[in-house]
């Protein structure tokens, strides 16, 4: 499995839009703690960034042999707001910069009946390019529940369309996240997102979803005990015979440490469960 880290580890956990490294600092972030690739967001790189930036982004990491496992080209996305699948009815600049970058994935974003037509049109444009759309496991979002998320990718049938498995998501949604549903969704599976989080009613963020409304929990790190078990998820990839991306999706720490001590401690972590 390839350990990939996530722009995400350089931002906060409420705000995705400015990130506290730039991309040379989080490239040897990555570098230092052992990653193989960095999964590109917006608040480093997106459609809105300028040719040169997105070239320079580009030299950067090749120069630490480093490459980039998917890219969410805009805030809309990240946020999962309203506005997110209008990347569905525009896709060509995410195709853009994703051969830039010489990323393979594309994370996109689906709310609305209206938005598998226009997903399928999108994969079938990125298929010509190459290129494969993936969309994150995701409360408030046609692919909250592990029911309506087989039956979505079903219903999109495009080999280029895939998903991004993300256990805290669906424990948010009381789904399971164990080897049962690893093994029905692992057909579309390209991508793992990580982050962990402690269920707590009284926690310290507050999300809604749609199946179950609000659910409350604190933010721990990782390699934490008491949260997602990923030891489980582990598990359920091998038996699945998942040997992709593994992604660190984890905000910055709201506890002081530093995203470098962060990122080494989970780094460190994950190797042992790979």
């Amino acid at each position: 499995m390839q350990l990939s880290v996530s722009c995400r580890i350089a931002e906060s956990f409420h705000s995705k839009e400015e990130a506290s490294l730039t991309l040379p600092q989080l490239c040897d972030l990555a570098v230092a703690a052992g990653y193989e690739a960095i999964c590109m967001r917006a608040s480093q790189i997106g459609i809105h960034s300028s040719a040169d930036a997105v070239a320079k982004a580009r030299d950067t990491l090749r120069q630490r042999n480093l490459g980039v496992t998917m890219i969410s080209g805009d805030f809309d996305i990240v946020y999962n707001n309203d506005r997110g699948p209008g990347c569905l009815r525009n896709i060509t600049p995410y195709l853009n910069l994703a051969e830039l970058l010489d990323a393979p994935l594309i994370r996109v974003c689906l709310k609305t009946e209206s938005d598998i037509a226009a997903a399928r049109r999108a994969a079938d444009e990125a298929a010509e390019r190459g290129k494969t759309l993936v969309h994150q496991c995701h409360n408030q979002s046609l692919f909250e529940t592990v029911d309506e998320i087989e039956r979505r990718l079903k219903q999109i049938d495009r080999a280029n369309f895939g998903l991004i498995f993300e256990p805290a998501n669906l424990e948010e949604c009381r789904q399971n996240y164990g080897p049962d549903t690893i093994a029905r969704l692992a057909p579309w599976i390209r991508n793992v997102y990580l982050q962990n989080q402690r269920l707590n009613p009284n926690g310290g963020v507050t999300l809604d979803t749609w199946s179950h409304g609000p659910i409350s929990f604190d933010i721990i790190g990782i390699h934490e005990p008491g949260g997602i078990d990923f030891p489980l998820v582990f598990d359920g990839l091998k038996r699945a015979g998942y040997d992709g991306v593994i992604t660190v999706h984890q905000s910055a720490p709201e506890d002081g440490t530093s995203p470098t001590i962060a990122a080494a401690e989970t780094a460190e972590y994950l190797r042992r469960l790979c």
